[in-house]
């Protein structure tokens, strides 16, 4: 088993687990007060951790201009798109809708790993592409 499984277990769960909060937060604050909630918390959760890693001696973190660029856009990326979900809840949109549209964010690193990053493209891949948009466009009725 690949080193790098578990984590992707963590994440699917708690990324999942966010989005169940993130519903049933909004129908209870607003999508840019809500959001900011989302977002400092976030960040005090990374500033513990790295808090922890400072305090036992194992900090490793490496910088760079570019690193933090695209880290800036990440956040960006992150925020717009935590107002976007509380939105999409707030107008009605359904939890269950939530794993194709971020199976369509899927298809979009998919697609860049293959186009950019020189990722092997596979059958497998290519039909998980084609599903994943299939799917967003199921959504819409």
């Amino acid at each position: 088993m690949a080193v790098w499984f578990w984590y992707a277990v963590v994440a699917a769960l708690l990324y999942g687990a966010h989005q169940i909060f993130t519903r049933l937060a909004a129908e209870r604050i607003g999508e840019g007060l809500g959001g900011f909630v989302v977002e400092a918390s976030a960040a005090l959760s990374i500033l513990i951790y790295l808090a922890c890693l400072f305090l036992g001696g194992r900090w490793n973190q490496k910088f760079s201009m570019s690193g933090f660029n695209y880290s800036l856009l990440t956040g960006i990326c992150v925020g717009a798109g935590t107002i976007a979900f509380f939105l999409l809840f707030q107008k009605g949109g359904p939890l269950s809708a939530v794993p194709a549209i971020l199976a369509g964010g899927a298809s979009i690193m998919a697609i860049a790993g293959i186009l950019f990053f020189h990722e092997m493209p596979s059958w497998q891949r290519l039909l998980g592409i084609t599903l994943a948009i299939a799917g967003l466009f199921l959504l819409r009725r």
